[in-house]
């Protein structure tokens, strides 16, 4: 029933209708599929595919809030919750410009499916995090900080992960006739627990295929093994990922 009930919601927030072309309202969506759910270096899916949707809201003004959904495997490795499939992000800011500079600030929940019976004495992996970002040109950059209990399950009752941080740089590059590349670096921070901290990087390419924008990219980190090995996966290893993704 629980895994139903995350499927209706990503049906749900798909089926959303449309909103007139003059108006300041807009709304988008997304759908997309990879060979791995890479997060920050880390594999969510334990090196298996998975599928995606969203929506996106935005006004005028500057205001936006969204909804995502993926599928993901990691969370009963924990364990943290049994019968877990799916992550559900929501989130909410403001973005604007100032001259040739972007910016933008808002805070995400990251939240998934499951029940938590015996697990719910330890960290949970549910995670509230605020952010802000700027950008210039083909560069951005992004500082998140955790203001829940936990960061992704890390931590205990007497050392909790509030405060942990990730901060990235990111760069693309258009080559002109659909094709693009793209690069990453970022560095999590896990409040408590350092063995959790590491850096982690990813270089691909892209491209317009017309009817979606195809991404092969390859993901690396320098995480503790031991610490990223979850159900004999270790799931910080280098990695490559295929993706689709259209939105429209």
């Amino acid at each position: 029933m629980k895994k139903l009930s995350w499927m209706l919601v990503l049906a749900g927030v798909m089926s959303v209708p449309a909103i007139a072309a003059d108006s300041p309202h807009s709304i988008a969506y997304n759908v997309g599929a990879t060979t791995d759910y890479i997060f920050r270096g880390i594999s969510q899916s334990q090196g298996d595919p998975a599928i995606s949707g969203g929506i996106d809201y935005s006004h005028a003004s500057g205001f936006y809030a969204g909804a995502w959904a993926s599928t993901q495997k990691w969370v009963e490795t924990g364990p943290y919750k049994t019968d877990s499939d799916f992550e559900l992000d929501l989130y909410g800011g403001y973005k604007g410009t100032v001259g040739d500079i972007g910016y933008d600030v808002g805070v995400i929940r990251y939240s998934y499916d499951g029940d938590r019976g015996a697990a719910v004495t330890l960290p949970t992996p549910d995670t509230t995090e605020v952010y802000i970002g700027a950008s210039w040109k083909f560069l951005s950059a992004k500082y998140s900080y955790v203001v829940s209990d936990y960061f992704v399950g890390w931590g205990s009752p007497t050392a909790k992960s509030n405060g942990s941080s990730y901060l990235e740089l990111n760069a693309t590059h258009d080559l002109g006739n659909g094709w693009g590349l793209l690069g990453h670096i970022g560095h999590q921070k896990v409040e408590n627990t350092s063995i959790a901290s590491y850096t982690d990087f990813k270089v691909g390419v892209t491209k317009d295929v017309g009817f979606g924008v195809v991404t092969l990219a390859y993901s690396d980190t320098d995480a503790d093994t031991t610490s990223y090995t979850w159900a004999g996966e270790k799931v910080a290893d280098g990695a490559f990922a295929l993706s689709f993704s259209k939105s429209f």
